[in-house]
């Protein structure tokens, strides 16, 4: 059902053995409702770092979506207004963090604007390729930023899996406004 469209219901009416589809006015979309809708879907967290020569940078993010198998490849949103647009715009690799039950608290320094994110208590250190890799993190993906679109307010990022870390934990997940874990 879209948000904001009008919603279909299918349903088996007894009488004639067959599926009926009724239909419900629903309320048009503006950026409130549309986050609402989206606060109430249980995403994963990750936090994905780059460096594009001027300093380690990263950020929190709840739409890292796998988009193909062959060849591996991710996508994940960033806002046009965030303080790492200007660092994933301009770098050619990244590093995509699986974050795990225990570590709410770097996802809440990486989704908190205004701070150096790399200072202490957060560590970190570069992959031999350069990218920064924050420690005690056992999940990642080194990715290779082929794409960047433009996609409203934000921009939608496409990425190729050059290398991958796996780790067996609790996933970290956000909704309606927090964190949780399974």
């Amino acid at each position: 059902m879209g948000i904001g469209t009008q919603a279909a219901a299918r349903r088996l009416d007894p009488a004639v053995g067959r599926h009926q589809i009724t239909r419900t006015a629903t309320e048009p979309v503006d950026s409130v409702r549309f986050r609402r809708a989206f606060r109430r879907h249980p995403a994963g967290v990750v936090v994905i770092t780059v460096d594009a020569g001027q300093g380690p940078a990263g950020f929190t993010a709840t739409s890292l979506t796998s988009l193909s198998a062959e060849p591996a490849l991710v996508s994940f949103g960033i806002s046009a207004t965030s303080s790492s647009w200007p660092h994933v715009r301009e770098a050619r690799t990244a590093v995509v963090h699986f974050l795990g039950a225990e570590h709410e608290e770097v996802a809440r320094t990486f989704a908190t604007s205004g701070i150096d994110r790399f200072a202490a208590p957060t560590r970190w250190r570069r992959l031999a390729t350069g990218e920064p890799l924050l420690d005690g993190i056992e999940g990642w993906l080194r990715v290779t930023l082929q794409h960047r679109l433009p996609a409203g307010d934000s921009h939608l990022v496409v990425a190729r899996v050059e290398e991958a870390s796996l780790a067996e934990s609790s996933p970290l997940l956000y909704h309606d406004g927090g964190y949780h874990t399974l």
